[in-house]
């Protein structure tokens, strides 16, 4: 056994071993990964399709819990102080007090389930990484589209009509990518580990 195969997550693999000074460069990189995914953004509506899911779940995926949930915050911190890092190049607090405002305050959780997924292993198998992306990409749909019928004041049915169905075969899409990344992640260490 080598240390991939003890190893938490993808990065805790390649970066080992992660110190502080590791660790904080990994958050901020991974907060300015989801800003720059933020940026692909697609208008259906009052909540347009974005590329922030993928990026919130594969860095979950890839840091664990606690460093993933970390990387999120500070990508909410950085756009809610103005930066241009919400979807569209947006940013300021408003942004929380919207109709995506639920989709937000849910980034964290999703990234921190989906970590903690991967510290257990679910990341090295490319069925248990759609199935936990898939829990966490959930977690986003179902607390943006109640935030959005609180929001909006609008019923429950149709505020699922407008701010989750529309998203759901985009996040199959999303989902099967980022899934398949993480264990050709794991196999490409591990023959750079055999082959050394």
């Amino acid at each position: 056994m080598n240390s991939y195969d003890k190893a938490d997550t993808l990065m805790g693999a390649a970066l080992a071993p992660l110190d502080w000074t590791r660790s904080a460069g990994l958050v901020i990189v991974f907060s300015l990964f989801i800003a720059a995914f933020a940026q692909f953004t697609i208008p259906i509506g009052p909540v347009p399709i974005t590329g922030q899911s993928f990026a919130v779940l594969l860095t979950g995926a890839l840091l664990g819990s606690r460093l993933g949930a970390a990387a999120v915050i500070a990508y909410l911190i950085e756009g809610a102080v103005g930066l241009p890092f919400f979807s569209g190049g947006g940013g300021g607090i408003l942004r929380f007090f919207g109709p995506t405002g639920g989709y937000l305050i849910a980034f964290p959780a999703a990234a921190y389930v989906v970590g903690a997924f991967a510290e257990h292993g679910w990341d090295k198998n490319y069925w248990s990484a759609v199935t936990a992306m898939g829990i966490g990409s959930l977690i986003i749909l179902l607390v943006g589209g109640a935030w959005f019928s609180v929001i909006t004041t609008t019923p429950p049915d149709i505020a699922f009509q407008t701010a989750v169905w529309p998203f759901l075969p985009g996040d199959l899409i999303k989902i099967a990518l980022a899934a398949a990344v993480l264990p050709t992640g794991w196999a490409l260490l591990k023959r750079k580990a055999s082959g050394s």
